[in-house]
Parts: C-alpha cells; structure tokens; sequence
C-alpha cells in the first residue's frame, strides 16, 4: 500500500513538472482555455445553482427552527446562515460536487485519448501532451471555481432569504439584517483561497489518473472513480489545513 502510494505521489510530481513546461505556441493555449472554461465552468453553472439554491433554504429553516429561544434575536438565523455558506458549503460541498462532475469528465475524455492512442499521436508529433492537453484545463479551473463559489454564495444566501421570508420562520428585514450584521470579508477571501487549492486539486489529479490509463474502456471507469474517492479526500486534508492555518 505505501509503495503504491508513494509510486503515485512522485508519478503525480513529475507529471506536474511536464505541465508547467513552456507551451509551444501560446495561441493554441489560449483557444483552448476558452473552449476549457465553457466546458468545465459554463456547464456547471446550472447544478450549482439548484443545489445552492436548496442547501441554502434547508440551512435557513434549520437554523430557525433550532433557534426557538424567545431571547435570541430573528436576525441570528441570517447571521448563521450566512457563515455556514460562506464558511463552509460553497467552498467545500460546492468543490466536493465538482470532483465528481468535472473530475470524473476530465478523467474519462483524457483516458480515452490514451486507449484510443491519440496522446501517442501527440508525443510522436514532438508534442508535449501533458502541456496541450492537461494545462488549459488546469487554467479554466482556476478561473471557473472561484466564478462558481462566489455564485454559490450569493444563490445560497438568496435561497435562504426565501426560505424564510415564505416560511415565515425568518421574516425578509430580520433576515437581511443578520446577513450584514458582524460581516467579516477576510471569510469571503478565505473561501476563495480554498477554491483556488481545491480547483487545482481536482483537475490536476483527474489528469493524472486519466493520463496513465491503462487497459481499455473499463479501466477508464475505473480511473474516473479513483479520481472521484482522491479528489475528495484530498479536499478534506486540504480543507482542514488551510482552515487550521488561515482561522486559528
């Protein structure tokens, strides 16, 4: 297990060594980042709408209906719910979810460029395969994630509003003034930067896994389920450290 892991670990450092090598032409990078971006950030928009638009309106009817003390003021309900998608969804449920949409995505078109040997192809030309394929897609995440939680943030808080405007559990003054009340923006910057690692995270490993498929198509299906359950785990590790480090 350990001489797996570690086999990985310096196979995964090198192959992002491959990746920030200079592009050959730097055209070619930007077309394609564009056509990256609409791909894994464009289409995307749309689940993280529906489930921020939800999560925030079960987190807003939770914490009213948990918060029933006569001597705790309505607004509290906003305050929390709003530090919980600041905190916490939309940066790391909102990551976790794009593991498993965007990650397993890349893995798979990678892996079947690699048993259908078109990534051959690219390495017989003189092309540096991991830089043409792997590096726009590594930058439209950086670009897309940040766009998407910032979203996430702002559909979440919605959803919250009208959650409890309608339900009557938070009514909309008491609710927007728990929103703007005690605002710290160091939370909005914080969950920024762990979208920035967590971007990076998913799309480097979903490359890799692709990458060195081996085999045929059931074990592209393999290797985007590895990239699913690693993915994941390391947005955990990486949520505790920089939580650890940026709130303490």
């Amino acid at each position: 297990m350990f001489k797996s892991f570690f086999f990985h670990l310096g196979r995964y450092f090198v192959f992002l060594g491959q990746m920030f090598r200079r592009p050959e032409k730097w055209r070619i990078l930007g077309k394609r980042i564009l056509v990256e971006i609409d791909k894994l950030g464009v289409d995307s928009f749309g689940i993280v709408t529906i489930i921020s638009l939800f999560v925030g309106a079960v987190i807003t009817i939770q914490t009213a209906t948990n918060l029933d003390n006569p001597f705790i003021p309505k607004y509290t309900v906003g305050t929390a719910a709003r530090e919980s998608i600041l905190l916490e969804f939309s940066s790391t449920i909102v990551c976790l979810i794009l593991a498993g949409k965007v990650g397993s995505n890349i893995s798979s078109e990678i892996g079947t460029m690699r048993i259908t040997e078109q990534i051959d192809a690219l390495e017989i030309m003189g092309v540096n395969s991991v830089g043409y394929l792997v590096t726009p897609k590594v930058i439209a995440m950086l670009i897309s994630v940040p766009i998407l939680v910032a979203y996430s943030m702002c559909i979440g808080i919605f959803g919250g509003w009208m959650a409890g405007d309608y339900t009557g559990l938070c009514p909309s003054d008491d609710y927007i003034h728990g929103i703007h009340y005690a605002f710290k923006p160091y939370y909005v910057v914080y969950s920024l930067v762990k979208s920035l690692t967590f971007a990076f995270t998913i799309s480097t490993i979903a490359s890799y896994w692709g990458y060195y498929v081996k085999g045929g198509a059931l074990e592209v299906g393999r290797a985007s389920t590895k990239t699913v359950v690693v993915s994941s785990i390391v947005i955990l590790i990486f949520n505790l450290l920089i939580t650890q480090i940026w709130l303490n």
